[in-house]
């Protein structure tokens, strides 16, 4: 990016993030960060997820907390509600999907 008045432009479009979140309750007490980044590494994750059929859910506020989590850490407790309401919403969706009929 060039400087204009001595300060970094800004890009004219936001940069994409995105973060993914593996949970095994049998594995562990609470979801873990497995992937994360921004730019191409973003699209690459969202790429993969929709390829292997994994529920996106856009919230750019908890991409921006859980990207400050480091890759194989635990979403800490504060994050709890936050996660488990979009877990909720993603369930909710497969079930919707899965009674579909096959178009």
């Amino acid at each position: 990016m060039k400087e204009q008045n001595g300060k970094q432009a800004e890009p004219p479009y936001p940069i994409k993030k995105a973060v993914a979140l593996k949970y095994s309750a049998d594995q562990s007490k609470a979801p873990t960060v497995v992937a994360k980044g921004k730019g191409q590494i973003a699209e690459a994750i969202l790429k993969k997820a929709k390829d292997n059929g994994v529920a996106i859910q856009e919230d750019a506020s908890l991409v921006e907390v859980l990207s400050k989590l480091d890759l194989d850490q635990e979403i800490p407790p504060e994050l709890y509600q936050l996660v488990a309401e979009i877990l909720s919403f993603i369930y909710r969706s497969d079930q919707r999907a899965r009674k579909r009929p096959y178009e």
